[in-house]
């Protein structure tokens, strides 16, 4: 293929990313700039005596939710692929149907459910909701991530090792590459549900973005539970758009 063809190709690839930019953009000015839309929510509100949300600042409500959604999120990751690679080995296929009914459980089970079982055991803040996120984001992890290791075409894996490659070098070099878009996929869907479930920890005593609407329904306070869910609304579409653009790229 020649350069002139490929270069209009990676233009407008790069120009795709401008979606993701503006929401991020959005998102920004909307944590730097609240109280400027004050006119607008004392509209909301008319009858408060305080319409912007004061408690803590909004970039640091961001900055914390960003932080519980990662953590909980990079170790749904390194779990939910490991299980999937564990058992689409020979010596691991057994227990497919156990981690696969597992990580259903997870996502059946409501979030307070499992906050409301995990406070007694872990205490109020940060802990209870990141485990709660972890295991309501297994699923779609560990459902992609088998339906791309075990959907790559058995030649390939025959090829693979009739070039000397070894079991750990085919899984390296061969199929996590090939099952990347597919589990991409399933990470994709398991932040973006965790963004906006991740607002329940503000119940526990975990400050995230939830704490304005956690106190706007405590106070009756429309005004509070808009702007925490105008900046949760941007931060999922931030990152979605993101991941879109991602796999796009690939």
């Amino acid at each position: 293929m020649s350069e002139s063809a490929v270069t209009p190709g990676l233009a407008a690839g790069r120009r795709r990313w401008w979606l993701p930019f503006v929401w991020l953009g959005l998102l920004l000015l909307a944590c730097l700039g609240m109280a400027e839309l004050e006119a607008v929510f004392r509209w909301l509100e008319p009858d408060s005596r305080e319409v912007i949300y004061r408690r803590s600042e909004f970039p640091t409500l961001l900055g914390r939710h960003l932080l519980v959604v990662g953590v909980a999120s990079l170790l749904a990751i390194v779990a939910g692929v490991g299980a999937a690679v564990l058992v689409t080995r020979p010596f691991g296929r057994d227990f497919l149907p156990l981690v696969a009914q597992f990580a259903s459980m997870g996502q059946t089970l409501p979030p307070v459910a499992v906050l409301a079982l995990a406070v007694p055991v872990l205490g109020f803040g940060t802990l209870p909701i990141i485990v709660a996120l972890l295991l309501y984001g297994l699923l779609p992890i560990v459902r992609n991530s088998l339906a791309g290791l075990q959907g790559i075409d058995p030649a390939i894996h025959e090829a693979a090792r009739g070039m000397g490659m070894s079991r750990g070098q085919v899984l390296r070099q061969v199929e996590l590459p090939l099952a990347a878009p597919i589990i991409l996929a399933g990470v994709r869907t398991s932040v973006t549900i965790n963004i906006a479930t991740a607002a329940l920890g503000a119940t526990v005593g975990a400050s995230n973005l939830g704490d304005p609407i956690i106190s706007g329904i405590v106070n009756g306070n429309t005004a509070y539970i808009v702007q925490g869910a105008l900046l949760i609304g941007l931060l999922a579409l931030t990152v979605d758009s993101a991941f879109e653009r991602l796999l796009g790229w690939r």
